[in-house]
This record gives C-alpha cells, sequence and structure tokens, in this order.
C-alpha cells in the first residue's frame, strides 16, 4: 500500500495539471473589453488588468493606449483616438482596436479590445452649398419632390441620425422625411411662374445629440412654365391710321401686336387676318404673322378718301383666338413740297435723341412733312440702311428702331430723311431733307470678363507673409461706371489670403503650408459699377511645393520588441513605424542601427529590424539599440532618433546540468544501522534556461538491482534522498538508483541522468566502483520544443492541448485500472499480513519457551 498510492495520487495530478492547461488556454486566449470615447485627453483612464493578473505587465502595441507596468491600469496616450479616422468605414457596430499585452511573471500573451465610442464631433456637411430643382407651375398641391443632396454626417448612433427643417418657404413648400431618411419637398401652395418663378429655401440638417450640430444648404426652386396663358392684344380700343393716297408698295401702314405672359414656345403668337375683312382690304395689305406688322402690297395712286376696316387676330397654342381693328383711312396727297417737322416721342438733348441700348423696337419721334393731309404720291424715306423705319400714321409718319441697339457695336447714327415724290414723266423727285442724329446711351448689359476662367499657380511653402502671389485683369465692355471693375474673394475662402479689390493682386497673410494644406481653390470675382451689378468669376488652383521642414517622425520614441533566442538569422524583430510629412526627396527616409556591436540591422524596405546572427539569451537576454531616420532633402537633411529595447524569450535549449553527485562512479556508504527519515544524499543540477524551462524535478526511473520499491525515497523538488524505513538484511549489498533530471519546458522537458550508488553495509568503510551500472534507458531521448500560449482553435496549441486532454484521460482510466490492481493486491496482503501476524504471535509466545529451554540446556 506504501507504494502504489503515490502513483496513483502522480497520475490525479498529472490529469489535473493537464485541464488547468486547457481551462487557462481558454481564459488566455478570450480577449479582455474596454470602452473609452474617441478625442479624449492623455492619461485618461481606459480599464486595468490588475484586477485579472498579477504584474508586471506589458503592452506591446501602444500608440494610443500606455500601461502601467505595476498596476496594470490603461490610459490614453497623446496621440487621440478619433473613430472616424481609426473605422473610416464603419458607420454602425463597434470600432474596435485590438492590442496585446504581456502579463504576470510567466508572461503571458492577452489580447485587449479597445471599443472607441462615438462622440458628436462631426457635424452634418452637404456636398452641395446649393440645391437647384425645377417645377412645373401646374404640380399638384401635395406633391413630394425627392431631394437627392442629402446631408451626411461622420458620427454614429444617434451622432450621425439626422433630422431635417426647411427655412423661408412663405408657405410654399414643407419638409417630409420618412423612415428610410429619404427627404422631400412637398408643394404646399399652388405655384403660377407668372407670379414666381423663383423661390429661395434654407434647408437645415442637424443631428439628434443633446448638443447638435448642423448644417445648411440653399434650396433653389425654379417653377417652369406652362401654357396656361392665351394671348391678348395690348390695346383694347380699335387702332386707326392715315396713309397718303400715293403711299407706295412695302409701306408699313400699321403694327399689332399682343402679348403671352407664358415664356418659350408657350408664348409663341401668330398673327393673321379675319375672314370678315373686305376683298378690297385684303388685296392692298399683307399682315406677318410673327411680327403683326401690316404692309402695303401695291402702290396706292389714290385720289379719294376712304376707309378700310382690317380685322385681325392672335391665336396661340390651345388657346382660342383673340381680336382686334385696324381702321386705314386713305387721304389724297396735295400738289406742294412738304415741310419736315420733328416731335420728338423719346428723350433727346441738343436735337438728339438719347436711347439706351438693348431697346426692344422703339418709336423715336413723329416726322409731319407738311400740310393738311399730306400731298398726292409723296413719301418720306431714309436714305441709306441702318436699324430704322418709317410708319405712316395719320399723314405723318412714325420714326422707329427696327431692332435693338447695342452700344459697344456702335454708339451714334446720323439718318437723313427726305421727302419723295413722282414727277410729271415719271421720275421721283427729292423734296425737303432733314437730319437726325439718334446717340445710343450705354447700359450695365456686360459683366466683366477674365482672360482665363482657370489659373494653376505654384508657390513655395514658408513663403514670406504678403508676397504678390498673382495679379489678375478682367475686362467690361461697358464705359463710365458700368466698366469700372473691382475685384474680391469668395466668401467660403479661407481667411489666409487677402485680395487688393482695385489692382486684383492676390497675396498671403501668412506662410502656406504644404502639410497642413497642399491645393488651395480660391474664387475670384470681378464686379462693375453699374446698377444692378453685374460679375463673372475664375478660379485658381494654388499648389504648395514642398520644402524640406519636418525631420521623420518614429511613431513612438521607444520601441519594444520580444523575440526567441535561437532564431534564424534575417529573421523580423518587429516592425519599426517612421514617416516624413514631407514629400517627394524629402519624405524619402531612411532608418540606420546606430549601435555597431548589436546583431540587428535595419531593413528599410519592409520597415522592419531584423537580427543578423544568432541569440542566444544565457550570453545577452536584451539589447538596447538606437535608430537614426535620416530623410533625402535639399539644401539638407533632417533626423530624428528612437530607442529600441530587445526583450530575449527563453527557448529549452539548455538541459538541466547535475552538480552533485559529480560522477556516475560516486559511491556512497549507509549503515544498516541509519535511522528512518535520516537524509543520505542530495541530487543537485542547474539550468541555465527561465521560468519553466528551469524549473527542476527529479525522478528514480529505474532500481537496480530491479525491484519494487525500496527503502530509499526522492524528494521531486528538493533532489533530497532520504531513508524512507529501517534497513532490514535483505537491504545489505549495493543498490544503483538511475535519476532523471528534467526541467518544465513545454511541450516537451530536456532530461539529464545520473547514477547514484549506494552501498547498504554494518560498517561504514568506504565503497568504491568501477563502472557505470548499465546503459542509459532509450525512453529518455527527447528534444526541446517550443509552441505559444495562444493560437486559434484550429492552431497547434489548441490540438496539442486536446492531445494532452486525451492523453489525461487515457492516464485517467490507467490509474483507475491500476488503483483497482492495487487494491486488490492490498486486500490480498492485508490478509496474509493477518495470517502472518497470528502466526508470528504463536511463535512470539513460543521464543521464551525455546530461549529457556535452550538455558536450561
Amino acid at each position: 500500500m506504501g507504494h502504489g498510492t503515490p502513483d496513483n495520487m502522480k497520475w490525479a495530478g498529472v490529469l489535473q495539471n493537464v485541464l488547468v492547461l486547457v481551462h487557462l488556454g481558454q481564459v488566455l486566449c478570450d480577449p479582455f473589453r474596454f470602452s473609452v470615447p474617441e478625442e479624449q485627453e492623455a492619461g485618461t483612464q481606459v480599464g486595468t488588468l490588475g484586477k485579472h493578473f498579477p504584474p508586471p505587465f506589458i503592452l506591446l502595441n501602444g500608440d494610443y493606449l500606455w500601461m502601467d507596468n505595476s498596476t496594470g491600469n490603461l490610459y490614453t496616450a497623446e496621440l487621440r483616438m478619433d473613430r472616424e479616422a481609426l473605422c473610416p468605414e464603419q458607420t454602425a457596430g463597434e470600432c474596435i482596436i485590438p492590442h496585446n499585452a504581456i502579463v504576470g511573471p510567466s508572461g503571458d500573451l492577452i489580447q485587449i479590445h479597445v471599443i472607441v465610442e462615438d462622440i458628436n464631433d462631426n457635424a452634418p456637411h452637404f456636398e452641395n452649398k446649393e440645391i437647384h430643382l425645377s417645377v412645373p407651375e401646374d404640380t399638384a398641391v401635395g406633391t413630394g419632390i425627392l431631394l437627392d443632396d442629402q446631408a451626411q454626417d461622420r458620427d454614429v448612433g444617434r451622432n450621425g441620425e439626422l433630422k431635417y427643417y426647411l427655412q423661408g418657404s412663405g408657405g410654399f413648400f414643407s419638409l417630409t422625411v420618412d423612415k428610410g431618411a429619404v427627404v422631400m419637398l412637398v408643394v404646399q401652395r399652388v405655384l403660377d411662374r407668372e407670379t414666381r418663378e423663383q423661390f429661395r429655401m434654407s434647408l437645415v440638417a442637424t443631428d439628434r445629440c443633446l448638443d447638435p450640430l448642423s448644417a445648411t444648404a440653399t434650396v433653389i426652386v425654379n417653377v417652369t412654365d406652362v401654357n396656361d396663358n392665351c394671348p391678348r392684344f395690348i390695346s383694347d380700343s380699335p387702332l386707326s391710321v392715315i396713309i397718303g393716297g400715293e403711299t407706295r408698295r412695302d409701306t408699313v401702314v400699321a403694327r399689332v401686336r399682343a402679348v403671352d405672359p407664358d415664356i418659350g414656345p408657350n408664348a409663341a403668337i401668330v398673327y393673321s387676318l379675319s375672314p370678315k375683312v373686305s376683298e378690297r382690304a385684303k388685296k392692298l395689305f399683307s399682315l406677318d404673322s410673327d411680327s403683326g406688322l401690316i404692309t402695303l402690297t401695291q402702290d396706292l395712286l389714290s385720289d379719294r378718301t376712304e376707309d378700310l376696316v382690317l380685322q385681325v387676330l392672335a391665336s396661340g397654342y390651345h388657346c382660342p383666338p383673340t381680336d382686334t381693328q385696324v381702321t386705314v383711312s386713305v387721304h389724297p396727297s396735295e400738289n406742294q413740297v412738304p415741310a419736315i417737322e420733328i416731335g420728338f416721342i423719346a428723350e433727346h438733348q441738343n436735337q438728339s435723341i438719347m436711347l439706351p441700348e438693348n431697346q426692344p423696337p422703339t418709336v423715336l419721334a413723329l416726322l409731319d412733312p407738311g400740310g393738311n393731309g399730306g400731298f398726292k404720291g409723296s413719301s418720306l424715306i431714309i436714305e441709306g440702311e441702318g436699324p430704322f423705319l418709317l410708319s405712316p400714321q395719320n399723314g405723318k409718319y412714325l420714326l422707329s428702331t427696327s431692332k435693338p441697339l447695342d452700344y459697344e457695336m456702335k454708339r451714334e447714327y446720323d439718318l437723313s430723311v427726305v421727302v419723295s415724290r413722282p414727277s410729271a414723266g415719271g421720275s421721283a423727285s427729292t423734296g425737303s431733307r432733314r437730319e437726325i442724329r439718334v446717340r445710343v446711351v450705354d447700359v450695365n448689359d456686360n459683366a466683366p470678363q477674365f482672360p482665363q476662367s482657370h489659373y494653376r499657380l505654384e508657390v513655395e511653402e514658408n513663403d514670406h507673409p504678403a508676397t504678390p502671389l498673382l495679379t489678375l485683369r478682367a475686362s467690361d465692355a461697358d464705359s463710365g461706371h458700368n466698366g469700372r471693375v473691382t475685384y474680391r474673394l469668395d466668401k467660403d475662402t479661407a481667411a489666409i489670403f487677402r485680395m487688393d479689390r482695385l489692382t486684383g493682386q492676390l497675396s498671403a497673410a501668412v506662410p502656406l503650408d504644404r502639410e497642413q494644406q497642399d491645393v488651395h481653390t480660391i474664387t475670384v470675382l470681378a464686379s462693375d459699377g453699374g446698377s444692378p451689378r453685374l460679375e463673372s468669376m475664375t478660379t485658381i488652383s494654388i499648389y504648395v511645393l514642398d520644402q524640406n521642414d519636418n525631420a521623420p517622425f518614429f511613431m513612438t520614441p521607444h520601441f519594444i520588441f520580444f523575440i526567441f533566442e535561437n532564431v534564424p538569422p534575417l529573421a523580423q524583430v518587429g516592425k519599426v513605424g517612421v514617416t516624413d510629412s514631407d514629400i517627394g526627396e524629402n519624405g524619402i527616409v531612411e532608418v540606420h542601427v546606430v549601435n555597431k556591436s548589436v546583431p540587428f540591422v535595419m531593413d528599410n524596405a519592409q520597415g522592419a529590424l531584423r537580427c543578423t546572427a544568432d541569440i542566444d539569451r544565457e550570453k545577452e537576454d536584451r539589447y538596447e539599440l538606437q535608430l537614426l531616420a535620416s530623410d533625402h532633402g535639399h539644401p539638407f537633411t533632417l533626423t530624428s532618433v528612437a530607442r529600441v529595447t530587445v526583450f530575449v524569450e527563453d527557448v529549452n535549449d539548455n538541459q538541466p546540468m547535475v552538480i552533485l553527485p559529480n560522477s556516475n562512479l560516486s559511491c556512497l556508504t549507509v549503515s544498516l544501522a541509519t535511522a528512518a527519515g535520516t537524509t543520505l544524499a542530495k541530487i543537485y543540477a542547474t539550468d541555465e534556461d527561465t521560468g519553466l524551462n528551469s524549473e527542476i524535478t527529479y525522478t528514480v526511473a529505474a532500481w537496480e538491482p530491479p525491484r519494487l520499491g525500496g527503502p530509499f525515497r526522492l524528494d521531486p523538488r528538493s533532489g533530497n534522498l532520504t531513508l524512507a524505513q529501517r534497513l532490514v538484511g535483505k537491504d545489505l549489498g549495493m543498490h544503483h538508483l538511475f535519476i532523471v533530471v528534467s526541467d518544465g519546458g513545454k511541450p516537451v522537458p530536456l532530461h539529464t541522468t545520473i547514477w547514484v550508488n549506494l552501498l547498504v553495509n554494518e560498517s561504514a568503510e568506504p565503497c568504491h566502483l568501477d563502472s557505470v551500472p548499465r546503459p542509459l534507458p532509450n525512453w529518455l531521448a527527447h528534444t526541446p520544443s517550443q509552441a505559444p500560449i495562444c493560437e486559434s482553435e484550429e492552431g497547434p496549441a489548441a490540438k496539442y492541448a486536446q492531445l494532452m486532454l486525451l492523453a489525461g484521460l487515457g492516464a485517467m482510466l490507467a490509474s483507475i485500472c491500476l488503483f483497482a490492481g492495487t487494491a486488490a493486491l492490498y486486500l490480498k496482503w492485508k490478509k496474509r499480513h493477518l495470517r502472518r501476524s497470528r502466526r508470528g504471535l504463536v511463535e512470539e509466545n513460543a521464543i521464551p519457551l525455546r530461549l529457556k529451554k535452550n538455558s536450561d540446556e
């Protein structure tokens, strides 16, 4: 019983350790989760690992967090966490930033999930500041119009949920938003383009935070025309004109004019004569269907007075015709040369007509050739060609323009109006002549014009403030105030730029910094001095050229890496993050290891630190390096330095080394009278590895001569060899104990063996051995291996844990069988022991007799 029970306990302990190891692996592989709002100040506590693990604590990747190595408290670093930058594509769900840490004396690797919570740090944003919509004027009340240009908010949750409202609609429009965040503009009142053709409103988007942020876009609704109006004549009273009896062919007698409030094709008007017009009137006059001009189709040559009535119709698309009446009175001419008198109708100065440009055909003056009723066969004509015409009017003539005049094309016209009448021989004779001057008055009908619609400009960064960048020139074809140009910047232009309103010179108030903004787009407006003011614009793209004004920047001033010893040459130690805000040659960075005696080199192509020689933790367990980063800038390079600490982690590559006994031939004499519990010897071994790889256990693997158990006991931890029970005669002789010294390396430990030779003798004379008792057992040959603490469920660690679990269950089954066999042997031994005890008691009782008998003899 004394020999079987400890072995069963040992198997049970092995199984328990296996189950604990599997459970520990699951705990270590389950990540810890901490939450922190974004944009927190440096030093804000995020959470702690001190409640779950003992110190020390080391955070492996610490861009946004740092950890107190003694307490395990996690704090925010100087580099703030911006959720929108860390998770740019994530509009819902958690933004998780994984970190790794090494915790506890045994150096367990755990994973930490830091959940970056959103705060309302982004205002809504409209991509377009103006939203243009076209709505027909006959759109029914209640009709919804989809607004495609909706606001965007980079925040999530309530911080990113938007609500909208409308300002300045005057009750004509309202806003609805359905559950799918579709924004509709709803017509609330009847629209009429002829009353109002454009609406400008403000669409405001706000988020749903307690302290909301907002953005505004201008909604411009242009009401488009539909054909909802019919033509009507300007004057409701009949029109009467007088012409002479000798009026010539193609003379414009009168003009009718109708209007339609609609625009474009909907406002097209067709003029025609009514079928009720007399045949003589139809023969003498023609009506232009587009202009409404009534023209004489033949020479009149009339010496009698008569009135001709023309009924004129004006028709529009899908409209009934409207009508008006024109009465043409024909008066015969008298035989005398008329004198031309001018009655000015338009504005005039010093006998010159002053007519603003761009006016539609306008009546300028009434010309009277003299006499009562005119002269038979005479007429007024304009010598030369020009945009003017004469229209007979009750024996007089109306002088008017035939088309709008353009000041920029011609500023002044001199007309010669003469009286022409036929002579007795049939040829025309010229009578009185009158000169009329028409001056075209400039109006502000030309906006300033830039030579280019877009300018591209390259500027060195860090230039002196107020240095002129560009001088713009815009021309205006108008004159006077209408052509006087001033310049200004668009209201959205950055405040760092200045524009001289008179000279058009653009400058910057502060030095430009390419790293802050490499391209500036500026809108420049040129305005004239007219009323209303006209303006045009051009854009300037300013490209800021880089200078080498930024030194390389390491992501952290102190990099910490962990590698296992015996890694192959050129293995990657870790990534070294270094950036340079400059571009081109100024931003190309090379990193070099300053220390010359360390086995590491920088791989700049991969941005990684690599080892160049074999690493042995037993020789050096950590390395301190200095890194120097240099850019390729001109005219000089800029540099920065960082510190690197490389910790060399142990690999089970050293077998235990036995110090005592120092030889397999060592021999110790044990007296037969030695008391039980006496420490006979100590096996002492060391291991150059660390941690579990250096934890040593001692085991008696074999006895020589072979036997079950023995009087000696070996403490597996201390290596103390003690006498477990009294020595008896059968114990006399040489005892060879084959001791296996094992370390705690995982998954396979390393072993060293030693023979411990004990001579049980009645005397204390020294013993000697000439040879090792027997060869070492073959099953003790093992090689070390390595495995990571945590891998995925499909990885080697998980498979190893499963194999260990199966091995443990097999060991448990074997232990149960062994326990049952031991119990049976124990019962059998106990029964035999009882029989021997009884027999010994009889014999003991007989000893005195035997001794007495001997004494009697």
